[in-house]
């Protein structure tokens, strides 16, 4: 970072980290006693004996004990009990992954909930969505700063999901009051079924910003889907206590995305090995292979597939992340949808996040948009793009904002509105013209190829970061 900032400005943020911040981390450190520290030289031996990062094999064991403790979460009886090992579980994964890091957690949720409890609604609405997103920024910065175009596991991830949750709880308080006077808008009612009429407890809260099956990798619900899976209120009827439907069993919906997890690892440790778009040897520093004398003497034809290619084993790593969660869910129906009206499942969506075989095949913005990283994309829809009154700009803005600071994602999402109206524009004057089918006609396939091609090229600022390699 020091060849990006002026030399004084440098100096003055790591006299005010290193001699400041830091020195604070011995109050903090105390506060890690969820996990032994037999753990944790476990876990070191463990990353010397296979080779492994040791940030990376306790984030990907970190997302893997997910599924015994949902079964602990899900022995347990509804109420309180359960919204307590939320909080309880959660905290024990960040202090396992993110060591006394956690605190920055704590330290959000709490804050928020004193700014629930004493100030009006009209306040917190855009009050506490700009604590959390500031919080957040200090904290993508901060890493910016100290490995800058590297990448270190620290609390910030965990911190973009706590962010999305805290800005929709604080819309979800706004809206219940509105509806409560009758002076609902638009988007309250457009998100009525979301709206709290009252502030949660602070366990129940706790339990949801901590919630463990989702902590580490999204993805962020709202509270009310939090809050009914622990009060049993997704299966059973309020009043009579008697199950709402025939209930579901929950083996499979947790199976079977767990099973799929581990394929997909096992497809991206081997393909991002053949594929690599940066060093394979010393990704954090040195030049991208994309970059490097070596690759750019090959035609542009041969770049480009090669790009394509490691671009999607690259997607890989998210789609382990979003699929092992999704499991974990549904182990206690939390990612369950509930019953319809005559008593049948609805399905088990609330904890989908990603349609690997949609996105894969998308034809247009649109799809992509909806069925990658699903739940981040309704928080977008529901708490910005409905309240800046259809806004693209702002949207996809605020999903750069969310990501970090690098170049490279303002060049991303930036450019999605430009494709978007491009794309808007050829499905009104040429798809009347050549469309004779679905999406496997002629020119859907033609949709769906050029679409692929568009994006692979407009994503790779986003993993390249910056300029400065």
């Amino acid at each position: 970072m020091d060849r990006v900032l002026p030399a004084s400005l440098h100096k003055s943020i790591s006299y005010f980290l290193f001699d400041v911040v830091y020195p604070l981390e011995k109050y903090a450190a105390p506060t890690v006693v969820l996990v032994p520290p037999f753990i944790k030289s476990a876990m070191e031996t463990l990353s010397e004996a296979t080779g492994q990062d040791l940030d990376t094999l306790e984030y990907i064991l970190g997302m893997l004990i997910c599924y015994p403790l949902g079964i602990i979460l899900l022995k347990l009886p509804h109420g309180k009990i359960k919204h307590l090992f939320s909080f309880l579980l959660g905290a024990f994964l960040l202090q396992f992954t993110i060591g006394v890091q956690w605190v920055h957690q704590l330290i959000t949720s709490l804050v928020a909930y004193v700014l629930f409890l004493t100030l009006p609604r009209s306040v917190t609405k855009t009050l506490v969505p700009a604590f959390a997103m500031i919080y957040m920024t200090l904290g993508h910065l901060h890493r910016q700063f100290i490995n800058y175009l590297g990448y270190d596991l620290d609390f910030t991830g965990a911190q973009m999901v706590l962010t999305i949750k805290l800005y929709s709880i604080a819309y979800n308080l706004y809206d219940g009051e509105l509806i409560a006077k009758n002076k609902a808008d638009r988007a309250a009612k457009k998100c009525q079924e979301f709206a709290l009429t009252e502030l949660p407890g602070i366990i129940e809260f706790l339990g949801y910003t901590f919630c463990f099956s989702n902590i580490l990798a999204g993805p962020a619900y709202e509270f009310k889907i939090y809050a009914d899976a622990c009060d049993g209120y997704l299966l059973y009827d309020k009043k009579t206590g008697k199950p709402k439907g025939k209930i579901p069993s929950n083996i499979f919906p947790a199976l079977w995305p767990l099973f799929q997890s581990l394929i997909i690892l096992v497809i991206f440790v081997i393909g991002n090995g053949k594929f690599p778009l940066l060093d394979p040897v010393n990704p954090q520093t040195q030049t991208p292979y994309i970059l490097s004398e070596t690759f750019l003497a090959m035609p542009f034809i041969k770049r480009y597939a090669y790009m394509w290619i490691g671009l999607f084993f690259i997607r890989h790593k998210y789609y382990f992340a979003w699929k092992n969660a999704e499991g974990a869910q549904n182990i206690w129906y939390a990612g369950f949808e509930g019953f319809d009206e005559q008593g049948n499942p609805k399905g088990w969506e609330n904890s989908s996040n990603i349609d690997i075989l949609a996105f894969e095949t998308g034809s247009n913005v649109k799809t992509l948009s909806a069925v990658w990283n699903k739940k981040t994309a309704l928080w977008l829809n529901r708490y910005v793009y409905i309240r800046t009154g259809g806004s693209l700009l702002a949207t996809y803005g605020m999903s750069a904002f969310w990501h970090g600071f690098y170049p490279g994602y303002y060049f991303f999402f930036l450019s999605v509105p430009l494709l978007t109206f491009c794309e808007r524009l050829g499905r009104a004057k040429l798809s009347p013209l050549f469309s004779t089918g679905g999406k496997w006609s002629p020119w859907g396939i033609v949709t769906m190829v050029s679409t692929s091609l568009i994006i692979e090229y407009m994503v790779v600022p986003f993993q390249l970061l910056a300029f400065d390699w």
